[in-house]
């Protein structure tokens, strides 16, 4: 088969979730021996810096990339208010993009066009325009979930009205183009579930993140004991759950086990975090290898009440055989057993207890490790989600051929 795969950020180098995400289907079909393209939006925050591309990359998925403006604008942003479109949508169309898009349609043909999150959909009306292609929808999140989860967290009420309208425009657009693909291919059964029950009839299915577990290795000594976090500190969830953790949570750990350190990595690390003293929290920011990082540590706390999709660094330390202690928002589309492979707390009571407890206990450490470990090989191995997906394309193919 022939793919354009169209990107809402640079796929590469792979260092967060999204990219990570996009990355593993590149390479999981190109290792099938199918044709890949790779089409991505540049913009300030996601930049490509095509000199930390390898060449391989380059020619293999013959790259191209856009750049778009997504900075958000005081203006727009404050009149969108009156308006009934999504302002999260609205700013990432580009005439740039568009004609990049239609020039690239023109002179190659493809069998699948798959749109990487819902912020390349406002292209769907030019790729049927340009193309006989079969568009998958690859839903990376049910995204206006995660603003509604965020509203709600959100104190002050002007804020809390304006994210409340942010969420309500971006539902009613999400719902909207539902069946205006070819198919969707969900990251977790979860959100499947959620466009099926929400009027999705075109071909649906879930697909999860998938790894080269011999990629990640295993060989953590028990012994050690950390506590430790990492990801993207310019997302807001991200934000919210650190910021409860630190301030509800960490005392009463600290007033219990004094020495208890705890290491927090991740891009974009906001000021206040930067200037914050709580005790015994060492803020690293961004760290040359995710990877690496999390070998280095024991015990992955994760309080995230926001947010929808699946947590990428999670399945990551898992196949590392780390303990991690999320949300139960956090363990969203994973298959885990709580207290088996991985432990589930969703208040101030059960984090601090949860700690507590697999800090002083190093055989739980030890089997919610091995556990976590084996669930990841046996769930996400990228060879397997490839084909799996692979057989989706292959279903909406034949479908329209009859």
């Amino acid at each position: 088969m022939n793919i354009l795969q169209i990107c809402n950020k640079p796929p590469f180098p792979p260092l967060e979730g999204g990219s990570l995400a996009m990355n593993a289907i590149t390479q999981g079909l190109l290792s099938k021996g199918h044709k890949v393209k790779v089409l991505s939006i540049s913009s300030f925050k996601n930049q490509v810096l095509l000199e930390s591309f390898p060449e391989w990359y380059l020619k293999s998925t013959q790259f191209e990339s856009v750049f778009i403006d997504l900075k958000i604008k005081i203006l727009p942003a404050f009149l969108n208010l009156f308006s009934s479109k999504s302002y999260h949508v609205q700013r990432f169309i580009s005439k740039d993009f568009e004609r990049k898009l239609i020039e690239i349609l023109k002179r190659n043909t493809y069998d699948i066009i798959q749109l990487e999150t819902l912020y390349i959909t406002p292209y769907l009306s030019v790729i049927r325009k340009y193309s006989n292609a079969k568009i998958v929808f690859r839903a990376h999140n049910v995204e206006h979930l995660i603003w509604e989860r965020i509203a709600k967290e959100a104190k002050n009420l002007f804020k809390n009205l304006y994210l409340n309208h942010l969420a309500l425009t971006l539902k009613k657009y999400e719902l909207s183009v539902l069946n205006e693909y070819d198919g969707i291919a969900a990251i977790t059964k979860n959100d499947a579930d959620f466009f099926n029950n929400s009027g999705c009839f075109k071909p649906l299915t879930d697909i999860s993140f998938g790894i080269d577990i011999m990629k990640y290795a295993c060989d953590y000594d028990y012994n050690k004991i950390d506590l430790f976090y990492i990801g993207a500190m310019n997302w807001i969830p991200n934000q919210q759950g650190i910021h409860w953790f630190f301030d509800s949570v960490w005392n009463l750990i600290c007033y219990k086990i004094p020495d208890l350190k705890f290491y927090l990595a991740g891009r974009s690390m906001p000021n206040w975090l930067l200037q914050s003293k709580y005790p015994n929290i060492e803020i690293l920011g961004e760290v040359e290898d995710a990877k690496a990082f999390i070998n280095s540590k024991s015990i992955m706390v994760v309080p995230l009440f926001s947010g929808s999709g699946i947590r990428i660094k999670i399945i990551e330390a898992m196949a590392m055989g780390k303990v991690v202690i999320t949300t139960s928002i956090g363990a969203e589309g994973i298959n885990y057993t709580n207290n088996k492979d991985i432990i589930i707390a969703n208040t101030i009571e059960d984090f601090k207890n949860a700690i507590i407890e697999i800090v002083n206990n190093m055989e739980r450490r030890k089997m919610i490790g091995e556990n976590a470990r084996k669930l990841i090989e046996k769930e996400h191995t990228n060879n397997l989600l490839t084909d799996k997906l692979i057989a989706f394309y292959e279903q909406i193919l034949k479908k329209s051929s009859l």
